[in-house]
């Protein structure tokens, strides 16, 4: 049986996700917005709601498309929150509008939100050691730093404790526990 992080024990879908994507490197900005999404939408909820409900805001939210995304109306933002398969917080969906608008701005400005937002490691992993879950942050002062910056140019629902869920996810940082069999890889 393969060792995991400690969170990857509850369900087959944890494992899926940890085995297959959680820190990973992306830098494909397609796959970026999904994550970046996805975390905002976890704001104060659990993982696992959002990872179950994945497939639901994907048929919902147009294949995570940014593009257009950033250009609903209120029509369709009054049929998102009838839809009971995703997370239907006013506040949140009207974020995904203006994450996405805003997320194109910083195509334009840097060439891709990719370069942008891997610029604040230098392009590369951060590699972690952490023996346990007691070691793994939920925010550091990086993600602190990412999380002004994106608010100050209008992102909702990007708090340090996101970002740093989001820098987890994309593989900008690897908090693999060093027991865990994908620490290595």
């Amino acid at each position: 049986m393969k060792k995991r992080c400690f969170w990857a024990t509850e369900s087959k879908l944890y494992q899926e996700y940890h085995d297959h994507e959680w820190g990973k490197p992306v830098y494909d900005d397609e796959t970026l917005f999904e994550s970046l999404f996805l975390e905002t939408f976890q704001a104060g909820l659990s993982w696992i709601t959002i990872l179950n409900k994945r497939e639901n805001f994907r048929k919902a939210f147009d294949n995570f498309d940014y593009k257009l995304i950033a250009n609903y109306g209120e029509d369709k933002y009054l049929k998102l929150l009838q839809n009971e398969g995703i997370v239907r917080n006013r506040l949140k969906i009207r974020a995904a509008t203006t994450n996405a608008k805003l997320f194109m701005e910083i195509q334009v400005e840097f060439g891709s939100f990719s370069k942008f937002i891997w610029d604040y490691v230098g392009g590369k992993p951060i590699i972690n050691q952490f023996k346990s879950r007691d070691e793994v942050p939920t925010r550091t002062e990086l993600s602190d730093r990412i999380s002004k910056d994106l608010k100050k140019r209008g992102f909702k629902f990007v708090g340090s404790t996101i970002i740093y869920a989001f820098m987890q996810a994309t593989g900008m940082v690897n908090d693999h526990t060093i027991d865990c069999f994908k620490y290595a890889s």
